[in-house]
């Protein structure tokens, strides 16, 4: 069962470890992909402190389409290769950009925003997508955030039929 709390945390391994809890208490018994990828989205969006931008890109014949999301409009498609979402796509690995605008080929869909992380999804070896977030503070993720952003997208696989 899903009871919204405000996360106060003095690590950020407490802090990850009880939006875990909260997520995995949200999507308990629902197993929709669109379902949970929009909580998926909301509870990023809710909790995580100087973000701009949560959400999904799906994989769909050989690109990625802009999936269930939260903060300002976003690009719809988005080729195999490029910007920071593309570029995790192609390579299948998590990437952190701690500043977009040095990012050589970086789609900009809202300008306020400096950096970015980027976690593919991927289940039972198939490309599903990403998970993009982006923040309006320069080198706003770390590694940490990656591993443990990392476990949420698993949580989130795990939950959900695809």
């Amino acid at each position: 069962m899903y009871i919204h709390k405000d996360i106060k945390a003095q690590t950020k391994q407490a802090f990850y470890e009880q939006l875990f809890l909260q997520f995995s208490g949200l999507i308990d018994g629902e197993t929709d992909f669109i379902a949970n990828l929009s909580n998926a989205s909301a509870i990023l969006f809710d909790h995580l402190e100087n973000v701009n931008w949560s959400g999904f890109y799906l994989y769909k014949d050989h690109e990625l389409v802009l999936g269930p999301f939260q903060g300002k409009p976003a690009c719809v498609r988005i080729p195999i290769g490029k910007g920071v979402c593309g570029t995790a796509a192609k390579e299948q690995k998590s990437i952190i950009v701690e500043d977009v605008h040095k990012f050589e080929g970086h789609i900009a869909c809202d300008e306020a925003t400096a950096s970015e992380i980027v976690i593919p999804m991927i289940k039972d070896e198939k490309f599903l997508g990403v998970l993009d977030i982006d923040s309006p503070v320069k080198a706003r993720f770390s590694e940490e955030d990656e591993h443990y952003l990392s476990k949420f997208v698993a949580i989130l696989l795990k939950g959900s039929n695809v």
